[in-house]
């Protein structure tokens, strides 16, 4: 069983940054592909970004390339999300995600974190 603990989230205005940070309870096989998705009020929930641990390769949603990054420390069983140049159709609940692989749906992923909020205001 994995354990996913998100940190970081909060109120900031558009144009800001934040980072946050998800710490895995264990380094397994259901870990390599580590990922953010986010959940707006009333939308489906949203693949943001995702990292394999094997080779760092790299995945993001349209909505947030070029100003979202993704990275991990293995060391740490830690994946972080940068995100810069907040705006307010970024706000909504951010949750961490794992299992083997990187996936952009949902449905595929076992491990869940409980989600940290992120509201961006104009």
């Amino acid at each position: 069983q994995v354990q996913l603990v998100e940190s970081g989230g909060g109120l900031v205005q558009a144009g800001a940054s934040l980072r946050l940070s998800c710490a895995a309870s264990a380094r397994t096989g259901n870990t390599n592909g580590m990922s953010w998705f986010r959940q707006a009020p009333g939308k489906e929930r949203e693949f943001v970004a995702g990292i394999m641990r094997d080779d760092n390769s790299t995945y993001y949603g349209d909505s947030v390339k070029g100003r979202f990054t993704i990275s991990r420390d293995n060391a740490k069983n830690t994946v972080y999300l940068q995100m810069n140049s907040l705006k307010p159709e970024d706000t909504a609940v951010y949750y961490c995600a794992a299992d083997f692989d990187v996936y952009y749906s949902s449905r595929l992923y076992r491990y869940w974190g409980q989600g940290t909020q992120v509201t961006v205001s104009s």
